[in-house]
């Protein structure tokens, strides 16, 4: 009897179409807090990450199979280009199998590079000037002749930046003091300084009299003097014996300097002012760019409009010679538009972006092109948005799939979760208590799960039922700060109030704005960088590094920079970093791990002191959460500085942040974890006014309730807590809701309803008020 396996037949072309796409395999995955995850992940499907904040979503989607993807892609290119490529370590699991080319489009911020727009990140800008090189009258020449970054279009007077910057003479004096008394405020001018010495021994001025008493000749030439030979200078005068003054010394040594140290850069932009450039009136183009037009309209123009604004007009050019330029503007417009961001005009500096605005615009750059059967990871997509357009957010998604395409979404919005194909929520809990995956599977079956997301997507929901009486309000009268339109509003004290509307709508030009102008004592929280660099981590925000520091000294007798990865106790090889930095010019800097300290940033006798069996970077990568039990139970004969590091991680207990860990780079951190942090600070001493920008982002559900009851009990304690929100959750407990809108940009800045949210969701009407019954509904 033949043992031999028959051939099966080859599949017809039907068959083929029909067979099953082997999915993403991943076994064994232990990155960071992850424990050992085995799954499989479908292919050409949407699938969706969940989980508590911390409970290793991005570990896995990012660290593990986006990471692996992009290694691999690595190792094709040949050695000379992989040399000058980031080194990619291999990610901590068995084995990842059938993995497609992987595009990771994060909540990155865009650099704050002046010369970078939303035109220009969209890849509109080019269209347009193609547009103008094409029809626009009279001809200013071929693209270039349209860019503010190409010589042949930039404004000559500001070189295309819009802006020009100008010493401010008057405050650059004290005219109570002489120059020999330090009348000249800047540290590089200070009495006994080479600078200084220019100007007391030019023969030209009374060293020893108030500057302010000089006539208005002397003053000039102190101040703005430039060629002046001298007839009769100090022996001391420089060779030259030509006389500068102090102002465009200034601007040629200081302000235009490439290199400035920035202890000197600080303190030389106290005495500059930034102004519209007066030859070009912020326009950035040259006259003949300028004086082209396509109707009424020259380029400034049109990239001075919202996208919203802009559609139409593009809309409307009917010219057969640029058809297809027009039908490309149309489309980027369209996705835009789709994923919220109609309110963006093309001039705003790319750098003012939100994460979750420039992560939404990396998307729409990826719709139109021709490329499928690709690997598309997301972080949060719907952050910032307002629920009326997370459907739109959604549809976009489920196209980037319908063409083939893999997509997976971290994200912890239940109208994001509702439309996947499959979810995979991991957990049970955040940093040691996660790493594991709680259920797979099918959305319907996530929502009887006995998980944290599953517990919240059935939680009841309803409005405040008791909403407090304020104990006062603060009046903000004829707004008019970017598209507010003259608005009245008058903001309640003593209460949690809410204020809502879709992106754009104005709402942050309310709060941040308008509002502390009102209250200068108004503690202002938002999403941006935090002071620091990569070596800053929430213990050094927090202040309570010399306390740490403190704890493992006195246990050894040792000076606390032992402890310290800036001082005594750095690594000699990375100085501390953990990383190696290797600068390749005008390519992106290459950073790989040290390998002497393993990324760890301590030298070797520095790890070998302990507290309680933990080394100082032991302590460090420890979380906060499992960090306060052990300073707070962990040592015997608890000081001053255990029960000081104890109440600051408390504190980041509070606001959500449980999971952060101690020594955590504050640059890898969201914009709602910044935010969160600054609150953690913040709670350190009592305020009256809190102002927040969407502090929920990037929370759990389960975590949100948690917030919620940190702005309730610090209303109870005397506090009036203003919180810009789009999460639903949020806007039903307020005491008070300010609705702004209808729409974004040009078509908001109006109030829309003032009141309860009980009153909102009976009889409101708009976007927050349908978004708010849909929320209540389930």
């Amino acid at each position: 009897m033949s043992t031999t396996t028959p051939t099966p037949p080859a599949l017809t072309a039907p068959e083929a179409a029909r067979a099953p796409v082997p999915g993403i395999t991943v076994v064994g995955a232990r990155e960071n807090n992850l424990r050992g995850v085995d799954l499989t992940l479908p292919r050409e499907r949407l699938t969706v990450f969940t989980g508590v904040s911390g409970s290793g979503k991005s570990s896995l989607v990012y660290g593990t199979i986006a990471a692996e993807s992009q290694r691999q892609l690595n190792e094709a290119h040949d050695s000379f280009t992989r040399n000058r490529m980031a080194h990619l370590g291999v990610p901590d699991a068995d084995r990842l199998a059938n993995l497609t080319v992987t595009l990771a489009v994060d909540q990155r911020r865009f650099s704050a590079n002046t010369r970078s727009t939303v035109g220009t990140a969209t890849d509109l800008a080019p269209l347009l000037r193609l547009l103008f090189s094409r029809i626009g009258k009279p001809r200013a020449g071929y693209s270039p002749a349209f860019s503010f970054n190409d010589p042949s279009g930039m404004c000559p007077g500001c070189e295309g930046l819009g802006t020009v910057r100008r010493v401010d003479a008057d405050a650059l004096l004290d005219p109570a003091l002489s120059l020999d008394e330090g009348a000249i405020r800047l540290r590089t001018f200070a009495p006994g300084s080479w600078r200084w010495k220019r100007y007391v021994h030019a023969g030209l001025f009374d060293r020893t009299v108030p500057v302010g008493s000089y006539t208005p000749e002397e003053r000039r030439l102190l101040l703005h003097g430039e060629g002046v030979r001298l007839k009769n200078p100090d022996p001391e005068y420089p060779d030259a014996g030509v006389f500068e003054g102090v102002v465009p010394r200034i601007t040629r040594s200081l302000l235009d300097a490439a290199k400035l140290n920035p202890r000197d850069r600080e303190e030389l932009e106290r005495f500059i002012r930034r102004g519209p450039c007066s030859e070009c009136a912020g326009k950035r183009l040259n006259p003949a760019a300028l004086a082209c037009r396509i109707g009424p309209h020259n380029i400034a123009d049109l990239c001075a409009l919202t996208v919203s604004e802009l559609g139409p007009v593009v809309a409307a050019i009917d010219d057969p010679r640029v058809a297809p330029v027009t039908t490309a503007l149309l489309e980027r417009l369209r996705g835009l538009e789709e994923v919220g961001l109609g309110y963006l005009s093309l001039d705003r500096a790319s750098g003012t972006l939100s994460g979750g605005e420039a992560q939404r615009v990396r998307l729409v750059r990826h719709l139109g092109g021709a490329l499928t059967g690709l690997t598309y990871v997301l972080d949060e997509p719907s952050a910032g948005l307002h629920p009326a357009d997370v459907h739109r957010l959604t549809g976009l998604l489920r196209r980037l799939r319908d063409k083939g395409n893999t997509v997976l979404v971290v994200e912890h919005d239940p109208n994001v979760i509702a439309v996947a194909d499959h979810v995979v929520d991991l957990g049970p809990g955040a940093g040691p208590e996660g790493g594991r995956v709680v259920y797979e599977g099918p959305v319907a079956g996530l929502r009887e799960a006995d998980t944290p997301t599953g517990r919240y997507l059935r939680l009841p929901r309803a409005v405040k039922s008791r909403p407090r009486t304020p104990d006062g309000a603060v009046e903000i009268r004829n707004a008019r700060l970017h598209n507010l339109r003259g608005i009245d509003v008058n903001v309640p004290t003593g209460v949690l109030t809410a204020v809502t509307g879709v992106a754009g709508s104005g709402k942050s030009s309310l709060a941040h704005g308008e509002l502390p102008r009102v209250r200068p004592d108004a503690v202002v929280l938002d999403q941006g960088a935090l002071q620091g660099g990569p070596r800053s981590t929430p213990v050094t925000y927090l202040g309570i590094q010399d306390a740490l520091r403190g704890l493992f000294a006195r246990a050894h007798g040792l000076a606390p920079g032992w402890f310290s990865a800036n001082s005594k106790g750095a690594c000699p090889t990375c100085r501390g970093r953990g990383v190696i930095v290797t600068d390749l010019a005008f390519l992106d800097d290459v950073r790989t791990e040290c390998e002497d300290c393993r990324g760890l940033r301590f030298n070797a006798e520095a790890l070998s002191y302990t507290l309680a069996g933990l080394n100082i970077a032991e302590v460090l990568a420890m979380t906060a959460a499992r960090a306060r039990g052990f300073f707070e139970s962990g040592l015997e004969n608890a000081q001053a500085g255990d029960r000081t590091i104890a109440g600051a991680l408390e504190r980041l207990g509070r606001v959500g942040l449980g999971y952060l860990g101690l020594g955590r780079s504050l640059d890898t951190l969201s914009g709602g974890e910044r935010q969160r942090l600054r609150l953690a600070r913040e709670l350190a001493a009592s305020a009256r006014l809190y102002v927040l920008d969407e502090p929920t982002s990037g929370l759990h559900g389960g975590d949100v309730a948690a917030l919620i009851a940190l702005f309730e009990r610090m209303v109870d304690e005397g506090a009036t807590v203003v919180v810009v929100e789009h999460r639903m959750d949020v806007v039903a407990v307020a005491d008070h809701v300010v609705d702004l809108g209808p729409g974004a940009g040009p078509e908001g800045g109006r109030v829309v309803y003032e009141g309860t949210p009980a009153e909102l969701a009976g009889s409101g009407r708009g976007a927050t008020a349908d978004a708010l019954r849909a929320h209540l509904a389930g």
